[in-house]
Formats: structure tokens, C-alpha cells, sequence
């Protein structure tokens, strides 16, 4: 990027967000509302609970990084640096997996966000559950075609 892209890049943010802010409402506070509602029933669940629980320790951390992600996803605000694939692929889970992940954000995303926002979050969480379900299998050696789902990382294993 060169220098006069990077004295760009600043107001350009500010105005993509202001954008959806006035169309949507979403703002910092409404998604850490999100965020912590969400996770916090992904914490209760009986299937995504024990995953998350088994890796992470201090959720502090998690809960602010996923909130830079969902800011980044949502306003362009350039605050998410992370790379989420690596800490995905190497995970125990399915398609089932990500089914309960998506109810789950849904449910909530529709209970704590107004109408457009909630049909933001969503379709973008849509879009993210796809592409990291296409990665892990990819990275488990899967070319899965059109309508296939990822299967349980055992399956095929004696």
C-alpha cells in the first residue's frame, strides 16, 4: 500500500462503518453484546462446550479478539490480525459441528440484534462456517464437491 493509501485507508474505514451503522445499527456495543452472548451459550452447549473448553483457558482474550474479528468482518475497522484457518484445521469436528454453531448464532443474533443486523451477522457468519468447513477438509486431504459436508476426522480410520 503506498502512503497516500494508508492516509486513505483511515476516513475510508470510518465511512464504510458509519454506513452500516446508519443502515443496521451495528456498532462496538452491539457487537461485544453479541460476542459475549454467543459464546456464552457456546460455552453451556453439549456438543461445542467441551471443544472450546478443552483449548481455551482464559476466555478474556478469546472474547476480545473474536469481537476485533466480528469488527473487522462487519465494519472494516482493520482490527482482527489474525489467521483463522491454522486454528481451526487441526480441530475434532464435523459438519454437525458447524450446523450447532450456526443455530447457535442465529438464535442469538436474531434474540440481541435488530432485524438488519441480525441479516448482516448472519450471512457473513454463513459465509465464514463454509469457508472454514471447505478449509479443514482441504487440510484433512478432502476435495469435497458440491453438497458434500465434512465428515468426522476419524471417519475412514480403522
Amino acid at each position: 500500500m503506498n502512503e497516500m493509501s494508508e492516509q486513505e485507508s483511515g476516513p475510508r474505514r470510518e465511512a464504510f462503518a458509519a454506513g452500516v451503522h446508519k443502515e443496521t445499527g451495528i456498532d462496538d456495543a452491539m457487537i461485544r453484546e453479541l460476542v459475549h452472548t454467543f459464546y456464552a451459550r457456546i460455552r453451556g452447549d453439549f456438543l461445542l462446550g467441551p471443544i472450546f473448553e478443552s483449548r481455551i483457558s482464559d476466555w478474556g482474550p478469546h472474547l476480545e479478539r473474536m469481537c476485533a474479528f466480528w469488527s473487522s468482518v462487519t465494519l472494516m475497522s482493520g482490527r482482527y490480525h489474525g489467521r483463522p484457518m491454522p486454528a481451526h484445521a487441526p480441530l475434532p469436528i464435523d459438519a454437525s459441528h458447524f450446523d450447532q454453531w450456526l443455530r447457535l448464532f442465529v438464535d442469538t443474533a436474531r434474540a440481541v440484534c435488530p432485524p438488519a443486523a441480525a441479516d448482516l451477522f448472519i450471512g457473513k457468519a454463513l459465509m465464514i462456517a463454509t469457508s472454514l468447513e471447505l478449509g479443514i477438509a482441504t487440510h484433512r486431504g478432502l476435495l469435497l464437491s458440491k453438497g458434500q459436508r465434512l465428515p468426522p476426522a476419524n471417519a475412514g480410520s480403522p
